[in-house]
C-alpha cells in the first residue's frame, strides 16, 4: 500500500482536495470554546491513529484541521518526546531572516519528501481556549514544524514553498539517500 493510500485510509485529506488550499478560519475565542475543543478532540484522535500505524519516533508530528476536511484555524503539533501542543488561531509575528533548507514530508502527500527553506526561529502568536492571547518563541526543528502546520492553516502547502525549480522526492529515493549519507531527518 502507498503511503498515501496509508493516510487517507486514516483519515488525512490528500493533495488536491480544495480543504488544502483554502484558509482556515478563525475561531472566536472564548464563544466558540466548544467547537474549538470538539476540533482539536478530532486531531488528537487522528493523530493517535497515525501513531499507531506510522513510527514518528525521534521526530516531530502535526496536523493541521485542514487535513482532516475541517476548515478552522486550529491543529496540534507533538515534538519529539513530548506532549501534543495545541495551535489555536496561530500566526507568525516574527521570523528569523536566517534559515535552513531540510526534507519535510506531509501527511497530505505522504509518498515524497521535499527540501524546504524555513526560518530557524519564529514567535507564534495564539489564542487560548478562554480567549486570552500567548506568545511563544520556536527554534530550528520546532520552528520547522509549526511553521508547517501554520502554512496548512494559510491554505500553503510545503510544495508551495520550495525553491524554483526543486522537486519533491519519491520517499522511496528519499530514505535511500537519506541513509547512505546519514541524514534522516524529516518532520512530517
Amino acid at each position: 500500500m502507498r503511503p498515501s493510500q496509508q493516510m487517507r485510509d486514516l483519515g488525512i485529506v490528500q493533495y488536491g482536495a480544495p480543504t488544502l488550499s483554502e484558509p482556515a478560519r478563525p475561531f472566536a475565542l472564548p464563544a466558540e470554546r466548544e467547537t474549538a475543543d470538539t476540533v482539536i478532540g478530532q486531531l488528537l484522535a487522528v493523530m493517535e491513529r497515525i501513531r499507531r500505524a506510522h513510527d514518528f519516533s525521534g521526530k516531530g508530528m502535526g496536523l493541521a484541521a485542514p487535513q482532516i476536511g475541517i476548515g478552522r484555524a486550529a491543529a496540534v503539533v507533538q515534538l519529539p518526546g513530548a506532549d501534543p501542543m495545541v495551535l489555536l488561531n496561530p500566526r507568525i509575528t516574527a521570523a528569523s531572516e536566517e534559515t535552513d533548507e531540510k526534507f519535510e514530508g506531509c501527511l497530505s502527500f505522504f509518498d515524497v519528501r521535499a527540501p524546504v527553506p524555513r526560518p530557524l526561529r519564529i514567535t507564534v502568536e495564539t489564542v487560548t481556549p478562554e480567549g486570552s492571547v500567548a506568545t511563544a518563541v520556536y527554534e530550528r526543528g520546532a520552528a520547522r514544524l509549526i511553521t508547517h502546520e501554520i502554512d496548512h492553516l494559510d491554505g500553503l502547502l510545503l510544495l508551495n514553498r520550495m525553491r524554483p525549480g526543486v522537486r519533491p522526492v519519491p520517499v522511496e529515493e528519499y530514505r535511500k539517500t537519506a541513509e547512505a549519507t546519514g541524514q534522516a531527518w524529516s518532520y512530517e
